[in-house]
C-alpha cells in the first residue's frame, strides 16, 4: 500500500471538531495588528513570529505556552481585528481540505476595548461568513459551526451559555469550558449545563487532558457532556492485555473507559498539541493509535494550529507516517468527526454521503 502523501490529503476533505479561533491566526496578521495597536510583540517579522509562537509552546513551559495567547488575544480586541481572524480562520481551513468545522472561542476575553459579549459573536460569525464565501469563490466549500467557550476559572459560564442559546440559529452551534482543568472541576459549572440541557442545547468539555479521569467522570456523569474536548487521559482507565484476541489485542477496559466506548462519546483528539502539553510522549506513543483500535468515538484535531504549527493535512499525515495508516483509516476518522458534529443529523448526513464518501472511495480505489 502507498501511504498517502502530504499533498494528497490537503485535498482530501476533513472534518474538524477542535480549534481555538484566538490559536490560529496568521503570524503576519498578529505582526499587522499589534501596530495598529501599538503591542509589542517578541519577534516582528511574521517568519520569526511564527518560530517564536513554535518554540513558546514546545518549551515545557506552561508559563510560556500560556504567554502565546496573551499576544493573540490582544489583537483581537475590535470589531474589524475579531472579522478579519475569523475570515482568514475559514479560509485557511478550507484551504486546507476542510470541509466541515467547528472553531471555538471565549467571547468573555475580547472586552477590553469595550465591545459587548453580542458584538464579539457578531465579528465573528460576520468573519466566518466573508470567509467562507471567499473560499467559495476560489472552489473550496466550507461549512463552519462556532462553538462560545467560557473560561473555568471564571464565574460567566451561565452568561456565556445564555449568549450560545441566543444566537444558536445565526452559527453557534454549542458550548465549552476551556482553561486549567486543576482546581477547577466542571461541576462549577453546573448550573450552565443544566440550563444548556434543558435548552436541548450542545456543549463539549475540556476534560482529561491535563488532569485525569476525574475530570472526565464529572465532565460525563455530573455535567452531561456530549463531547470530550482532548478526553486523552481515558488511557489511565485501559489495563494491558489479558489476552491476545479481540479489539486492542485483549484490552482491559475500566468501568469509565467502557462507558465512554459503549456510549459513544466523541473524543477530541489533538496529537500534536497533546505531545506539547505533555499529555503525550510522542505522536508515535500517542494513545490515539490504541483508542482506534478499540474503535473509541475517535476525532483528529488541530487545537491551536499556530502554537503547534499544524493544520488538519499535517496531523493526518503524522498519523500516516507513526501508524502506518492509509485512506481508510483517514476515513474512519474524519466520519467520526461528522458524526459527532454539532449541527443536525440530515446536515452531518449530507456531508458524510455527498463529500466524504465519495471522495475517500477514489482514494482507496486508486491507492
Amino acid at each position: 500500500m502507498v501511504a498517502p502523501s502530504y499533498a494528497e490529503i490537503v485535498n482530501a476533505p476533513k472534518a474538524l471538531l477542535h480549534d481555538h479561533l484566538d490559536g490560529g491566526l496568521r503570524p503576519a496578521t498578529i505582526v499587522e495588528l499589534a501596530a495598529e495597536i501599538g503591542h509589542e510583540l517578541p519577534e516582528t517579522d511574521p517568519d520569526a513570529l511564527g518560530r517564536w509562537f513554535s518554540a513558546a509552546a514546545d518549551s515545557g513551559s506552561l508559563e510560556r505556552y500560556l504567554e502565546t495567547f496573551g499576544h493573540t488575544v490582544a489583537v483581537m480586541q475590535t470589531a474589524a481585528a475579531l472579522r478579519r481572524v475569523a475570515a482568514e480562520c475559514a479560509l485557511d481551513l478550507a484551504l486546507d481540505g476542510v470541509v466541515y468545522a467547528e472553531v471555538r472561542y471565549a467571547p468573555e476575553q475580547h472586552l477590553e476595548n469595550g465591545l459587548t459579549l453580542a458584538e464579539v459573536v457578531e465579528a465573528v460569525l460576520a468573519g466566518f461568513a466573508e470567509g467562507t464565501a471567499q473560499a467559495a469563490a476560489l472552489g473550496r466549500t466550507i461549512r463552519i459551526g462556532c462553538l462560545l467557550t467560557a473560561m473555568r476559572h471564571a464565574a460567566r459560564s451561565m452568561e456565556i451559555a445564555e449568549l450560545a442559546v441566543a444566537y444558536r440559529d445565526a452559527g453557534v452551534v454549542g458550548f465549552d469550558i476551556a482553561g486549567a482543568e486543576a482546581g477547577y472541576p466542571p461541576t462549577r459549572h453546573l448550573d450552565a449545563f443544566e440550563y444548556l440541557q434543558r435548552e436541548n442545547f450542545h456543549f463539549t468539555i475540556h476534560a482529561g487532558e491535563a488532569f485525569g479521569l476525574p475530570s472526565i467522570w464529572q465532565a460525563i456523569q455530573w455535567c452531561g457532556a456530549d463531547r470530550l474536548g482532548h478526553g486523552v487521559r481515558i488511557v489511565d482507565d485501559i489495563g494491558p492485555a489479558e489476552s491476545a484476541g479481540g479489539l486492542g489485542g485483549g484490552r482491559r477496559l475500566g468501568r469509565l473507559a467502557a462507558y465512554v466506548r459503549d456510549k459513544r462519546i466523541p473524543l477530541e483528539l489533538c496529537p500534536s498539541s497533546n505531545v506539547q502539553t505533555g499529555a503525550a510522549p510522542s505522536i508515535a506513543e500517542h494513545p490515539i493509535g490504541l483508542l482506534r483500535d478499540l474503535r473509541f468515538r475517535a476525532t483528529v484535531n488541530t487545537d491551536n494550529r499556530l502554537m503547534s504549527g499544524t493544520s488538519m493535512s499535517r496531523e493526518m499525515a503524522l498519523l500516516v507516517e507513526a501508524f502506518g495508516y492509509g485512506w481508510a483509516e483517514l476515513q474512519w476518522f474524519t466520519i467520526n468527526a461528522m458524526k459527532s458534529a454539532f449541527i443536525p443529523f440530515d446536515e452531518r448526513l449530507a456531508i458524510i454521503n455527498d463529500t466524504i464518501k465519495p471522495a475517500y472511495a477514489k482514494l482507496i480505489g486508486t491507492a
